[in-house]
Parts: structure tokens; sequence; C-alpha cells
């Protein structure tokens, strides 16, 4: 199995902080497909005990890939919990066995879109909202993306594939049109960096 903070520099706790929580015990709540809800009883730095809730995942990648023309490969897939077509870029969590997240990405960048990639490389990891989960997610560049493959979608995946020009898509993310925050996160992260390696 992939060590989901891998590449997540920082993230061991240091007990002497004086603000770090003791945790006396773990168990998992509720459990259901794609996630848990666990249960730590924790000691805060006043001594006070009580417990957190959260949800455990799995590590995930979330997938930029560019077309040889240049367009990106997107996704428009329905969201349950926001009652909408979502647009944004494939995305997976990792399986128990995998021990390589470039080839999860290629995986995940296959089944939902049908494309495969003549190049992966790993961009950033981020923790998408971790005072609700402990996911990290790890964001990858694909480059040479071509429609080669059958998509194979999971029972409860309702997804289309398109392409949009790049240019447009950051559009989008900037006027609030796109609301899909794995998404906005990838293009504003990767534009910084070519701004950065530019100056």
């Amino acid at each position: 199995m992939v060590d989901p903070d891998a590449s997540a520099p920082g993230t061991a706790a240091d007990p002497d902080d004086g603000l770090a929580w003791t945790t006396t015990g773990s168990e998992l709540d509720y459990t259901c497909p794609g996630f848990d809800v666990r249960r730590d009883d924790v000691v805060l730095p006043d001594g006070t005990e009580t417990d957190f809730h959260y949800v455990d995942e799995p590590p995930a990648v979330v997938v930029l890939p560019f077309t040889d023309d240049g367009d990106v490969v997107v996704i428009e897939e329905w969201r349950q919990a926001v009652g909408r077509v979502n647009r944004g870029l494939p995305a997976g969590t990792a399986e128990p066995d995998d021990e390589d997240l470039d080839a999860v990405a290629r995986r995940e960048l296959r089944e939902e879109t049908g494309h495969e990639a003549a190049s992966v490389r790993h961009l950033f990891s981020a923790e998408p909202a971790n005072g609700l989960l402990d996911s990290v997610h790890h964001y990858y560049l694909a480059r040479g993306c071509t429609a080669s493959a059958e998509q194979e979608l999971d029972f409860n995946e309702s997804i289309r594939v398109d392409t949009i020009d790049y240019d447009d898509l950051l559009a989008a993310a900037l006027d609030g049109e796109l609301r899909d925050g794995r998404t906005v996160l990838a293009l504003t992260r990767y534009e910084l960096a070519a701004r950065w390696e530019r100056s």
C-alpha cells in the first residue's frame, strides 16, 4: 500500500507542541464504500478528555491531463451531495494493494476517461479539508493524453468525458463557474508553478 503521506512533508505530529492533542483510543463508528467515519478519544492540551469524529479516507490522485493539442481532458459527473452535474478533473482513490501512485494516476485517468497518458508527473500533495477528514490528495500532470481505451466506471459513477481549451478552463475557475475544489486547486497551483519557473 502506498504511504498516503509519502510526499506530504511536515505531517508528523510533534508531541512537544503545546497545541498537540493526545489520542488515547480510536474506533470506526461507521463504514461504507469509499470512506469510514472514525472516532478518536483525545486529551486536549488543557487536560479535557473528549472525542473527535472525522472521515477516514484512503489516499487519492487528481490528474490534470493535457492532450497533444494543449486541451484538458475533463469529466462531467453527477454529484449527489450537491445535487448537480460537476465539471472537473479525473480523480480516484488508491486501493489497499496499490504500491505506486503514478500507476494509480494512469489507471484513474484511463478508467474515468478512456484516455492514456504518454507521461505522468507528480505535481504536489494537499490535505483538502483536514478539519473534517484525513485524506491526502496527490496531484499529477499527465501529458500526451489520447483516447485509446474504454471507460471502466464503478457502479456508482455517472461520467461524461469532454476536452476543453486550457485557458477556457482556467477562466471558468477564476470567474466562479467551475466549482470543483480539486480542479480549482490543480489549475491555480499549476499556474503559480509556471509563473514561478518563469521568474
